[in-house]
């Protein structure tokens, strides 16, 4: 099953908006590299579609999913209550690091977990609650 994404450059740091069409173990394989960085940000879709596209940002063991299902609607995941709602996590979106609240932390191994679900239910809705942006 093949995927179209951009990722984190591994080598630069730097996010690389160059898609690449993959099978998904090549976007677990940056997954992967990124991971052992500790922080990277990798957009998803599915291949002949743009939208919907997720992204996944994160940094150590937190991580920030967003939904964007079309050119102006972007939405969060609520987060699994890994972090307190009031305290806030920084993590990497394209070249910046961006501050969220705990209402949208996850887990990091649980949001690739759902990102990999995206990948094979072709739906982000049944991944969890999306809060429109």
């Amino acid at each position: 099953m093949s995927v179209v994404w951009a990722a984190t450059s591994p080598e630069s740091g730097l996010f690389s908006p160059v898609e690449r069409r993959s099978e998904v173990k090549g976007l677990s394989d940056r997954f992967n590299d990124l991971r052992s960085l500790g922080q990277g940000y990798v957009e998803v879709r599915l291949p002949n579609r743009e939208f919907p596209m997720l992204m996944l940002a994160f940094r150590d063991d937190h991580a920030v999913v967003q939904l964007m299902s079309d050119p102006e609607r972007m939405s969060l995941l609520v987060g699994d209550g890994t972090v307190p709602s009031d305290a806030e996590v920084e993590v990497p979106i394209m070249g910046d690091l961006a501050t969220f609240t705990g209402d949208f932390v996850l887990d990091v191994d649980r949001a690739w977990e759902l990102v990999h679900d995206f990948t094979q239910m072709r739906a982000a809705g049944p991944l969890g609650e999306w809060p429109e942006l």
